[in-house]
């Protein structure tokens, strides 16, 4: 199992795993602090024409500052979502994560089926037993049949 190369994979004895994220340039806590240096001017320049007696200044200072927060806010939530895709031994357990929402999924190694949910670029299904989930969505559309086949390759290994 070990002896095949992965590129979404990371193997570890005998467990393989892909963890997907999003593509996030900036992490929540620098985001804080980003956000903090904004306040801090921008308050800086209120609380300066405030004092020149432009008072509506502050009011939209402040009204600017609670936008931005809640667009940092949102944009925060959903920094960390990804999704887990684990073979350990006999079972593919598939961990999802959307705004601090988690769900989980476990599929027996031999009855689960991966194919495209619908055309070339869908997301990937993943089905056995009843149960069926999509993933790949924190992959480039046009890599997706690439990780369904490394999926596939590490079911049918034993």
């Amino acid at each position: 199992m070990t002896d095949q190369v992965y590129r979404f994979a990371q193997v570890s004895g005998p467990s393989i795993s892909w963890r997907l994220r999003r593509n996030c340039s900036v992490t929540p806590a620098q985001l804080g602090g980003v956000y903090l240096m904004i306040c801090t001017v921008s308050l800086g320049i209120g609380l300066f024409f405030w004092l020149q007696g432009a008072t509506l200044v502050m009011a939209f200072a402040g009204l600017e500052l609670v936008a931005v927060g809640l667009a940092f806010l949102v944009y925060a939530r959903h920094a960390t979502d990804g999704e887990l895709i684990s073979l350990q031994g006999s079972r593919l357990v598939v961990e999802q994560e959307s705004a601090g929402h988690c769900t989980r999924a476990e599929f027996e190694r031999q009855w689960v089926r991966v194919e495209p949910q619908s055309g070339e670029y869908s997301l990937i299904e993943l089905s056995g037993r009843g149960r069926k989930i999509e993933v790949g969505r924190y992959v480039r559309p046009e890599l997706r049949q690439a990780l369904a086949g490394e999926i596939r390759m590490a079911l049918r290994s034993a």
